[in-house]
């Protein structure tokens, strides 16, 4: 990956070290490299990532924090059971705290979903700008066309953000 890049132009580099850094999804960081040319795998993709962006997986967080809460409501459940909390308090903590959970887990839901469609999108975005790109080859709409491919993709990525 590294030699890769090394090969890439100052703008093409500088292109793609700013989307890398921003993005947290090494799959669509994947398909932006693809998208400039890079044939290498998806593995050597992500651990180039990883060793030189720190990302956070705000997904893992959301679930360890599902599962504290779930922790936390079986905990207050042996309180009230035990006679430690009232059990009129207790009902209705357990309410708010299974209502937080419950919103935890649509945004961990809606964070999945959001990422699969990006994930889709760009990918068709990515098959549909090669595939032109290959049947222009050697035209002199070449270049201008990356270029042009180069707007698209920001675009469509920025838009799906």
């Amino acid at each position: 990956m590294t030699d890769w890049i090394c090969e890439l132009t100052d703008k093409e580099r500088e292109s793609f070290l700013a989307f890398a850094k921003q993005s947290s999804s090494p799959i669509q960081i994947y398909l932006y490299s693809r998208f400039m040319g890079y044939t290498g795998s998806i593995v050597d993709c992500d651990e180039w990532v990883k060793s030189k962006f720190k990302k956070r997986n705000f997904v893992a967080l959301l679930e360890m924090e599902i599962d504290s809460m779930q922790q936390d409501i079986a905990k207050l459940r042996d309180a009230i059971d035990m006679g430690i909390v009232k059990q009129d308090m207790g009902a209705s903590r357990i309410a708010m705290m299974q209502k937080e959970l419950r919103g935890s887990i649509k945004q961990l839901n809606d964070e999945k979903v959001l990422l699969d469609k990006q994930g889709l999108i760009l990918a068709g975005a990515d098959r549909a700008i090669r595939e032109m790109l290959l049947i222009f080859r050697d035209d002199p709409i070449e270049g201008p066309l990356q270029e042009a491919s180069m707007g698209v993709w920001t675009k469509i990525f920025q838009e799906e953000s």
